[in-house]
């Protein structure tokens, strides 16, 4: 994966303690929920990290218990396309996670996310607790900040709630559907789109 500019470098979204090693009591796993469009483009930049366990396809946010996939997509049931990561913060922290999540987005698209509009593929942070709040509120500042964009940035920031597991099919689906993947994200112009965004940064 091609190495990214980092937004941490625009704000001080926390310091590492003392030595770069972690406190004892820190925990060997966490999770963070990102919504990116279509969750078949979210888990390979993520999975690119040295620290993180997993990636999970799934649907967040919505209204009722273990919607389908049919469901999510007509854009009744208040879900949104999202991935669950589980990783390592002794390996990789979570403001790193949110820079990958920000150069895999049109953070100014409130509609969706390129080729697949409605709700259901808006972008999102879904935060679990104030920790996370609070480092992904700095970083939306720290963007907005920049003055990169003219418009204003799209992107919400939103409790995290139940997450539901996507159909099998859809897990894992760059690696196992390489071609069907590849022309999906071409031709929804997922890539074009990113490299007009952000320039040399963008990254998939």
């Amino acid at each position: 994966m091609r190495r990214l500019v980092p937004l941490l470098a625009l704000v001080a979204l926390g310091a590492a303690p003392a030595g770069g090693d972690p406190k004892p009591d820190a925990p060997k796993t966490a999770v963070a929920v990102f919504a990116g469009g279509c969750f078949w483009c979210m888990e390979p930049p993520f999975d690119a990290l040295d620290g993180v366990l997993s990636t999970t396809s799934g649907y967040t946010g919505g209204r009722i218990e273990n919607p389908s996939y049919e469901q999510v997509s007509e854009g009744g049931t208040g879900h949104r396309e999202a991935v669950r990561v589980e990783y390592d913060p002794a390996r990789v922290s979570y403001p790193q996670l949110l820079d990958v999540f920000w150069h895999n987005v049109d953070p100014l698209d409130g509609g969706g996310q390129f080729c697949d509009r409605g709700s259901q593929y808006a972008s999102a942070i879904f935060v679990a607790d104030a920790e996370q709040r609070r480092l992904a509120e700095a970083s939306k500042q720290a963007l907005e900040q920049s003055k990169r964009f003219a418009k204003p940035i799209a992107t919400e920031i939103l409790e995290a709630g139940a997450f539901y597991p996507a159909e099998d099919y859809h897990q894992d689906y760059a690696r196992e559907n390489p071609i069907r993947y590849r022309f999906y994200r071409n031709g929804c112009g997922r890539d074009a789109r990113l490299k007009a965004v952000w320039g040399a940064a963008s990254a998939h």
